[in-house]
């Protein structure tokens, strides 16, 4: 599992998110000054997800890709401090590397 925080992301980093999210809604997360991207395989990014929506406050979203390896990316969306609680979270539950 790969995990990395973007802080402040910039407008074009939101945009890239905004137009790959898997949910058929076009409205953008209330809060955005942070953006956790967790990766891994599909059981693990349902439980990630789960877990981050009940330890927070933040949203989640499925970001469609084209990975060979069916690999899943998980956008984590909130406040710097939520993003970072969430992601310790499926860090210490789940385990995986990254920064």
């Amino acid at each position: 599992m790969d995990i990395r925080i973007i802080k402040s992301p910039s407008e074009g980093t939101i945009d890239i998110l905004m137009r790959r999210k898997g949910s058929a809604s076009a409205e953008r997360p209330a809060c955005m000054d942070a953006v956790g991207l967790v990766q891994g395989k599909l059981i693990d990014m349902v439980v990630a997800a789960d877990i981050a929506e009940k330890a927070v406050g933040v949203t989640v979203e499925d970001i469609r890709g084209s990975c060979p390896q069916n690999m899943i990316l998980l956008a984590i969306f909130g406040d710097t401090s939520s993003v970072e609680d969430a992601i310790a979270q499926i860090r210490s539950q789940i385990g995986g590397a990254g920064k």
